[in-house]
C-alpha cells in the first residue's frame, strides 16, 4: 500500500464465535471472524460551539470505513479478485490443516491470547511490512510482547502488499520458516498478512505444494475451499521455478507457458525442499 497514509483506527466491534463454530466459513465475499462477543465502545457526545452535537465514535467509524474502502479498492485492482477485508469485524481465520491456520492480522494482544487458548498456536508467521500495521493503527510491538509472554514464537517475513514480484522473492524464506515451525511440532502455526487473502495464503499454498505430494492446483484448491481468497498463483509458480532451476542457461520464467511449474518432478521437489530448508535462520 504505497499510496495510503498511516491513520490510526479503533474497532467498534470485536467478534468471536464459540469454539464449536470456529470452522464456519462465510459464503459472502468477506471473511467472517470467529468471535462473537460484541463489545460496544462508549459513545461520547459533546456540544460544539455551533450548537451541533458531535459524535467522536461516529467520526472514527466513518474514517475506518474510508480506510477499508481505499484498501479494498486497491486489493481488487492489484489482485483482480472480488474479496474484501473488513477490519471492523476483528481478526478472522480458517484452519487449513491440523497444524496450519491462515488468517488476518491480530489487532491487539487479546487476539494472541485467543490464538493460544482456543487454537493451540505456538508460532505466528507475519508477512506484513511495518507500514501495513501502522496504516491500521495496530501496535505491533504489543503483539510481539504478548506472544513472547505466552511463549509463542513470533516470526517476520515481510513482503510488499499487492506486489507479486515481492511475494515471489519472499516465498522461499517464508516457507522455510513455516516448514521449520511445523516440523518442530510444538503447536499450530498461524500465518497472516493484513487481510489473510493474498500473501499469507500464498505462503501456505507454496508450503503444501513443495512439501506435500500434490501439484499447485491441488494445493490451491485445498486452501481456497477452506478460506475463500485469491492469492497470486503466478508468483508461486515463479518461486517454484527459482528454487528448481539448476541450469544458468534455463529459459526465463517469463517466457514459459501459464501451466509451467504448476507441477514438479520428484527430483525437483527434493531439490526445492533442500534449498528451502537451507534458508533456515537466514
Amino acid at each position: 500500500m504505497e499510496s495510503v497514509s498511516n491513520i490510526g483506527f479503533s474497532s467498534t466491534f470485536r467478534v468471536s464465535l464459540p469454539s464449536n463454530q470456529r470452522k464456519h466459513k462465510s459464503p459472502c465475499t468477506f471473511m467472517v471472524p470467529f468471535n462473537y462477543s460484541i463489545r460496544k465502545n462508549k459513545i461520547c457526545c459533546k456540544l460544539s460551539e455551533s450548537g451541533i452535537e458531535e459524535n467522536p465514535t461516529t467520526n472514527r467509524v466513518s474514517k475506518s470505513k474510508d480506510m477499508m474502502e481505499e484498501y479494498n479498492i486497491a486489493m481488487k485492482k492489484m489482485m483482480r479478485n472480488p474479496y474484501e477485508y473488513h477490519h471492523d469485524l476483528g481478526m478472522n481465520y480458517n484452519v487449513i490443516t491440523d497444524n496450519l491456520i491462515v488468517g488476518s492480522q491480530p489487532q491487539k494482544p487479546e487476539d494472541v491470547d485467543h490464538l493460544k487458548k482456543e487454537e493451540g498456536v505456538a508460532y505466528i508467521l507475519n508477512l506484513q511490512q511495518d507500514k501495513d500495521a501502522e496504516f491500521w493503527g495496530i501496535d505491533l510491538q504489543s503483539i510481539v510482547r504478548r506472544s513472547r509472554e505466552l511463549e509463542i514464537r513470533h516470526m517476520r517475513r515481510p513482503a510488499v502488499d499487492f506486489d507479486p514480484n515481492s511475494l515471489r522473492s519472499a516465498l522461499p524464506k517464508a516457507v522455510s520458516s513455516l516448514e521449520w515451525a511445523i516440523s518442530e511440532g510444538k503447536g499450530r502455526v498461524y500465518v497472516h498478512c493484513t487481510a489473510g487473502l493474498g500473501r499469507a495464503p500464498a505462503v501456505a499454498i507454496a508450503y503444501l505444494f513443495w512439501f506435500s505430494d500434490m501439484n499447485l492446483n491441488a494445493a490451491y484448491d485445498l486452501l481456497t475451499s477452506k478460506r475463500p481468497c485469491g492469492p497470486n498463483k503466478k508468483a508461486i509458480r515463479g518461486a517454484t521455478y527459482d528454487l528448481a532451476k539448476n541450469d544458468p542457461w534455463k529459459e526465463p520464467f517469463e517466457s514459459l507457458p501459464d501451466h509451467a511449474f504448476g507441477d514438479i518432478a520428484d527430483w525437483e521437489r527434493n531439490l526445492i525442499q533442500n534449498r528451502v530448508r537451507a534458508l533456515r535462520g537466514t
